[in-house]
């Protein structure tokens, strides 16, 4: 008996005025920062945080467009996309066209943050742990962006769960992209070209049949990586944060570390979207050298112990 795979049908906007109109992947970066800085906020009021709550603001918002959105570009050309880059410097102004990588924000983030924290005179490792507690969110919101827009879809599997993702003609080879083509005309003369198609699927229920007899069924990786790289590192940070009594840096370590066991699992389930280093995808590759930057965070932090306010006084009875 064949699986019916759910056709992913769904729009990237959550308003649409012709051309233009608001996307949900604008939507979750934007609900990813307030949240994180509401979080973060919290955190300072109990005292985790070098900062004051009304400095919260002001440190999540540079971050979040110095940081996270020209490092997320930046990483983006430079690990993904770059001889494209090369020829072209100025695609990375078009934003529109998609483009963000996760480590490159990351990165981006931590230099924002140790240039912060040596204009004001605060810890590096305290703001940065804080940060990363709260920096899964972001992950989260992120990931479900990708999965509405269909992008980053995960390996051919024919489990119960798997969706049909119509971005993949975009990869199909000529001859079979003509066959394709030659019957979704019939169905539709506007859907003569990939693009058509795939934003046909958003509308036309003859067109998802169709489409339901020719794609691959994939894991939804992206939620895959949503509940990893999101709710179970959250979790595991948050609880951290407010239960152990841990030094400032440990937490950067376990975030580097963690984020990127999670994300090495989470690539298992995705389709590579660049030449394999080995036998590794582009993303673990990436992930082995912030194995190494967390160890290196969880050394530097036991060497030189510091705790933050809320913590000083603790004791372990």
């Amino acid at each position: 008996m064949l699986l019916a795979y759910y056709v992913h049908d769904l729009s990237p906007f959550l308003i649409h005025f012709g051309g233009f109109g608001l996307r949900w992947y604008g939507l979750a970066y934007l609900t990813g920062f307030v949240a994180g800085m509401l979080l973060y906020r919290r955190l300072a009021v109990m005292g985790y945080s070098d900062l004051r709550p009304d400095q919260v603001c002001d440190f999540i918002t540079m971050g979040a467009l110095f940081g996270v959105l020209l490092g997320g570009r930046l990483g983006y050309m430079l690990f993904y996309d770059f001889t494209r880059f090369f020829h072209d410097p100025l695609i990375f102004f078009r934003v529109w066209e998609g483009g963000m990588a996760s480590h490159g924000g990351i990165l981006g983030l931590t230099i924002y943050t140790l240039w912060y924290a040596r204009r004001h005179g605060c810890s590096f490792r305290n703001l940065g742990d804080n940060l990363v507690v709260v920096a899964p969110v972001g992950l989260f919101f992120g990931r479900c962006a990708n999965f509405i827009n269909g992008e980053l879809y995960g390996r051919v599997a024919h489990v119960f769960w798997a969706v049909q993702f119509p971005k993949e003609i975009l990869f199909y080879d000529p001859s079979r992209l003509d066959r394709l083509l030659a019957k979704t005309s019939g169905i539709d003369p506007a859907f003569t070209s990939p693009e058509a198609v795939v934003q046909g699927a958003e509308y036309s229920m003859p067109l998802r049949n169709l489409l339901a007899t020719e794609l691959s069924p994939r894991y939804p990786s992206q939620l895959v990586e949503a509940l990893l790289e999101g709710v179970v590192l959250f979790a595991l940070l948050w609880i951290l944060r407010t239960r152990v009594r841990l030094p400032d840096g440990i937490l950067c370590g376990i975030f580097f570390i963690s984020y990127a066991i999670l994300r090495i699992l989470g690539e298992c389930f995705r389709e590579p979207d660049a030449p394999l280093t080995g036998i590794l995808t582009r993303g673990q590759f990436l992930s082995v050298f912030m194995i190494m930057t967390g160890l290196l965070f969880v050394v530097w932090s036991l060497m030189k112990p510091r705790y933050p306010q809320a913590m000083r006084e603790f004791r372990v009875s």
